[in-house]
């Protein structure tokens, strides 16, 4: 079951500049932003909290990166949408019971989150994440 959205995603040339101009869009203080690295998908992110979402910035770490190719291809924009699951192996059954594949099996994220992507193909040329919290 979709709890409710999780993320917006936004993808960045420049962490910190993108950074600036979100804290300053949103009025947010430097307490309310995390910063990592996702090894696995080879990108620095920042999540800004915003209610009871965030929106995540996504910074290639190189040009192998998937965010350096969508980059290239798309520049700065939006990547994804996140929704929030308690169940992604339920989620991911039930999606491919309506003969929505997901790309991949789940696996670890930022956060910490276990995360699975719908491909944009599939769904209206938007790009979906679906994330469980770690437990």
């Amino acid at each position: 079951m979709i709890n409710k959205i999780d993320h917006i995603a936004i993808a960045v040339q420049n962490l910190e500049s993108a950074l600036e101009t979100f804290q300053n869009v949103l009025g947010c203080a430097p307490g309310a932003v995390t910063i990592e690295e996702v090894a696995s998908e080879n990108v620095r992110v920042a999540f800004i909290t915003v209610g009871e979402s965030k929106i995540e910035l996504l910074e290639p770490m190189s040009d192998q990166s998937p965010i350096a190719k969508f980059l290239a291809k798309n520049g700065d924009g939006m990547h994804h949408i996140a929704f929030q699951t308690d169940d992604i192996e339920q989620e991911t059954e039930r999606l491919s019971s309506l003969n929505l594949h997901p790309l991949g099996e789940p696996k670890e994220g930022a956060g910490g989150k276990k995360i699975v992507f719908l491909h944009p193909k599939q769904t209206n040329k938007v790009l979906l994440e679906f994330a469980q919290k770690h437990h």
